[in-house]
């Protein structure tokens, strides 16, 4: 089956609110596997029907150590580091994800619920003292995954507004200056942290890391530094932005605010709901490489060809979701990619799900009159790589 050899630049549009642009759907349906043009680096072929973006995620033939070159197609001007666990092929990224794996596991991440919930409360309880109207998007959405992966790696409290602030720049900055020295300051910050845990060992992730490092000898310096800072910056920078998403998703629905508020056991297929539906990012997932020509269901992708994946138009596949831009808290089964799929599935994804299903839950349950405090079509969504609303002003 030949592919539509028209050059579209990348990102074609953005949202309009909630909606994803609808010229992502057109492609989905004429041009499955459309030729594109991103910010940075070389052409690359566009993925957006969920069967492909499975078998993309999920065959080795597609390489995410090829992608480690300046002429990679890409969003931002971050380049990837060879030692990176987002830019190894197994059993490389096999063996550095196992040294991470236990404390994400679906068990792991429910024993620490009672945690979640307690950070969640102490930041309610503020909103609730500072009185009406309160932003969500600080007082609740990004200080709450900030502290639970900080608590987690054993970050101290008076470094984690630091940590914050460089990632933001790193996911949010134009100039290539400026989100390189991010990531510098940000690479020296996690050195010191591991020299620290050396001088001090500890219980925490970083802190056993460190002796995977050091004892075991199963992981470089290097490597140790670069898996750390994956952990540190992927911890919170999505759940922030989805956690303000999903406010405002129920928040500006009437009827879905109402659904849950008289079935809050619904939260947790809700937060399923809302993960496939929210426009996240318009920058498609991690490219790949082919390293072999490989046939998928709408077309052959050569040897040699970049690949980027359309996880949000995957999510809305017509043929996979049922009325898909409809927002139901009762789909079932529900499919969505939007934690990937594959070897490189997101590993934090256990502990997502329980922050949105805590925030999500407790902030409806302590505030039964909340409500936005500005019209929905007010809300300013802030730029980047990542998609939230910037501010989200609420009222009880």
């Amino acid at each position: 089956m030949d592919v539509a050899e028209n050059i579209h630049r990348f990102p074609m549009s953005e949202p309009v609110g909630f909606a994803y642009p609808p010229c992502y759907r057109e492609i989905q349906e004429k041009e499955p596997l459309a030729r594109i043009r991103m910010a940075y680096g070389m052409e690359a072929r566009l993925v957006t029907r969920h069967a492909d973006v499975r078998t993309v995620l999920s065959d080795p033939r597609f390489s995410r150590a090829a992608t480690v070159g300046a002429d990679v197609p890409r969003p931002t001007p971050v380049l990837l580091h060879d030692t990176s666990i987002l830019s190894l092929d197994p059993p490389e990224h096999t063996r550095l994800r196992k040294l991470v794996a236990q404390a994400f596991t679906m068990r792991s991440v429910e024993a620490m619920r009672p945690r979640v919930e307690k950070a969640v409360d102490a930041l309610l309880d503020a909103i609730e003292e500072q009185g009406p109207p309160a932003d969500l998007v600080t007082a609740l959405a990004r200080p709450l995954p900030l502290t639970v992966i900080c608590d987690m790696l054993g970050v101290p409290d008076a470094q984690s507004d630091t940590f914050r602030g460089l990632a933001h720049t790193m996911f949010t900055g134009t100039a290539q200056s400026e989100v390189e020295t991010a990531v510098v300051q940000m690479v020296a910050l996690v050195t010191e942290l591991v020299a620290e845990r050396r001088r001090t060992p500890s219980d925490d992730l970083l802190g056993r890391l460190v002796l995977a490092r050091d004892n075991d000898d199963r992981l470089g310096e290097e490597e140790l530094v670069s898996l750390a800072l994956a952990l540190l910056v992927g911890g919170f920078e999505n759940t922030a932005h989805e956690i303000a998403n999903f406010a405002a998703l129920v928040l500006r629905s009437p009827a879905h605010l109402a659904e849950l508020r008289a079935a809050p056991e619904l939260v947790p297929s809700a937060v399923e709901e809302m993960l496939r539906i929210a426009p996240l990012s318009v920058t498609g997932g991690f490219v790949r490489i082919a390293v072999d020509d490989v046939e998928l269901s709408t077309g052959t992708i050569r040897k040699g060809e970049a690949v980027v994946i359309d996880t949000q138009a995957a999510n809305l596949d017509p043929a996979v979701f049922d009325d898909p831009t409809e927002m139901d808290f009762h789909r079932s089964p529900n499919p969505h990619l939007i934690f990937g799929h594959g070897a490189h599935r997101c590993i934090g994804a256990e502990l997502a799900r329980v922050e949105l299903q805590v925030a999500l839950g407790s902030l409806l349950r302590r505030f039964p009159g909340l409500a936005l405090a500005i019209p929905p079509e007010s809300i300013e969504f802030a730029g980047g790589v990542l998609r939230g609303p910037a501010c989200l002003p609420v009222t009880w």
